[in-house]
């Protein structure tokens, strides 16, 4: 029986429900923003007692399914105000699933100044008072924790920062080698802070391979899906061997990379923060270039990166990360950035909405350009000490703009842009706009086709046709969230139809349903439907679906394009 267990956080109650029918075709995204827009009121404080914190493993978690080890969190979001959901590997999805658990609801808000730990296991969840890491740092946290289980456990957890409540705080998960991995946008992590939860373990000792309704036609989907993903250039080479990095180089050809707070499109020292140099530094230490962020993984785009001396400094070093240090800080060596990276793994922010914030704060004049010891400093003795310093640091990136009066703030609903300029690469500025959750990439990759050529090709610098892929994108994304697949199956998945269509017969297998492509696609725009209305009632409307002004009045080099699409054809974008 599928289970759906509520952990009341004000009374310290424990009740485990049978999944409502109603959410019987629902995981991951699609169930995580269900039970949000229908249990949550739109207009609640983010850090009240009415929001709700969910965590919930895709429909094909846990099984043997290549890159099926994601899972989402979903909640009001304290730094957008709008819905959010947020995806992560780790260990947790699969042992969440194993244990037959759908969805893991937190409610409530404790009374007094007691903090908790959770545990979850084949006999339930039980609530204990935390002491001994209340205060502590992630690894420290993790450290804390191997030495309580045995080897099969999952950990979400939450910094200094989430203990603060801060905008840019993340949950963290544990890996596969007891590193960490992030829900990382959105603020997620003071929404477990708000209900002073310092950690969550997960026991796997005694739980059940899944049941699958029909293994041997699963077996045959999943090994048709296994070979798509290995065949396209991009998953089954590009990620593998240079990581997200490899789109370094890329996004500065094409002019898109946003550099020193977007006021270029170009980083004259890319070549030292790219995935061809970071492939080169990991090999000649003896890190890993190549590495699984959960189990089944097969495009192994994550990797370990050591110092020179041999030393692990961090693991899962992304494009996102090293663009928003290196780029749009200025900082132009891999090592501090990696450093940093290590930094912001420990005090448990998210890589992107802190990096694009030093960039600003850069630009007010907190500290100078490029200068990565002192964002090391200001983590450490500012954000993780919670000085008044810090708690704007801490903040996030319009927090720190609009304290220190600038114009050029990158956000949009209150959430840090990413690593794409929209100037350069329309496709995406579409979905910085149009997105339920504020600024986010994954949630419409358009850089797929605008350029990279995957799925097709649409010009990057005109306005034309972008709307459009936008939307499909968007559609397409919301059911790949849902299902615990890895977002970077799109990419053969636009390429090769076999890839989407493996992944449906797997579903059906899994459960002995009969869904169709169309079932998957109508899932996608339901969840968007939903997350929209959710925003609409808080009062995010299409007003909101707009970029910064800035964009609109600075052209950016080589190219000299400003952000000129018209608010109507954005507002379009809701016609489906």
């Amino acid at each position: 029986m599928a289970k759906v267990i509520r952990v009341n956080m004000t009374d310290l109650t424990v009740r485990t429900e049978e999944a409502p029918a109603a959410w019987a075709g629902l995981g991951g995204r699609a169930l995580t923003s269900t039970i949000v827009a229908e249990e949550v009121p739109p207009t609640c404080h983010p850090l009240g007692p009415n929001n709700k914190l969910v965590f919930a493993p895709g429909l094909l978690s846990g099984t043997a399914a290549a890159n099926s080890g994601r899972f989402s969190a979903g909640a009001k979001s304290p730094l957008t105000g709008t819905i959010k959901e947020s995806n992560s590997g780790g260990t947790s999805a699969r042992l969440l699933s194993r244990l037959d658990i759908k969805a893991l609801i937190f409610e409530g808000q404790p009374v007094g100044d007691a903090w908790y730990r959770v545990h979850v296991n084949k006999d339930g969840v039980t609530i204990e008072q935390e002491t001994e890491t209340l205060g502590k740092t992630n690894f420290a946290v993790l450290e804390s924790v191997a030495s309580r289980f045995s080897e099969d456990f999952g950990v979400l957890t939450i910094g200094p920062a989430g203990e603060q409540m801060m905008g840019i705080a993340n949950i963290s998960v544990r890996d596969t080698e007891g590193k960490l991995r992030s829900f990382g946008r959105g603020g997620l992590g003071a929404v477990m802070g708000s209900k002073k939860i310092k950690f969550i373990t997960i026991d796997g000792d005694g739980s059940s391979p899944i049941k699958l309704a029909d293994p041997n036609a699963f077996k045959a989907a999943s090994m048709v899906f296994t070979k798509t993903l290995k065949d396209h250039p991009v998953s089954g080479q590009g990620l593998y061997t240079y990581g997200t990095a490899v789109l370094v180089n890329i996004l500065h050809e094409a002019g898109g990379l946003p550099t020193k707070n977007f006021t270029s499109g170009q980083y004259e020292h890319h070549e030292k923060i790219s995935g061809e140099k970071m492939y080169e530094n990991i090999t000649a230490r003896g890190g890993e270039p190549s590495h699984g962020c959960s189990n089944g993984c097969v495009i192994q785009c994550s990797q370990v990166y050591k110092d020179t001396a041999g030393n692990y400094v961090t693991s899962g070093f992304e494009y996102e990360t090293i663009w928003a240090l290196g780029a749009d800080c200025c900082i132009d060596d891999l090592d501090i950035i990696a450093e940093i990276d290590n930094v912001m793994d420990d005090l448990g922010v998210d890589s992107i909405e802190t990096g694009v914030m030093f960039a600003v704060a850069m630009e007010a004049g907190i500290l100078p350009w490029g200068d990565g010891k002192e964002i090391i400093r200001l983590l450490r003795e500012e954000v993780q000490k919670a000085t008044p310093l810090g708690r704007v640091l801490g903040g996030g990136t319009l927090a720190v703009g609009k304290a220190y009066g600038l114009t050029r703030i990158p956000v949009v609903k209150g959430q840090a842009i990413p690593a794409y300029d929209p100037r350069a690469v329309k496709g995406i500025g579409v979905t910085y706009a149009t997105t339920t959750m504020g600024a986010d990439h994954t949630a419409g990759y358009s850089i797929a086709t605008n350029i990279l050529n995957v799925g097709g090709k649409v010009d990057p610098l005109t306005n034309v046709g972008q709307v459009e892929l936008s939307r499909n994108l968007q559609i397409a994304t919301a059911a790949i969230d849902s299902t615990g697949l890895c977002l970077f199956i799109a990419f053969p998945a636009l390429d090769i139809p076999e890839c989407l269509g493996s992944a449906v017969d797997m579903i059906n297998a899994r459960y002995g349903i009969k869904l169709t492509m169309d079932d998957v696609i109508g899932l996608g725009k339901t969840v968007l439907k939903i997350e929209h209305e959710f925003n609409l009632k808080a009062g995010i409307g299409p007003e909101q679906d707009r970029l910064p002004e800035f964009f609109e009045l600075e052209s950016i080099a080589p190219h000299n394009v400003k952000w000129d699409m018209d608010q109507k054809e954005l507002e379009s974008f809701w016609n489906f």
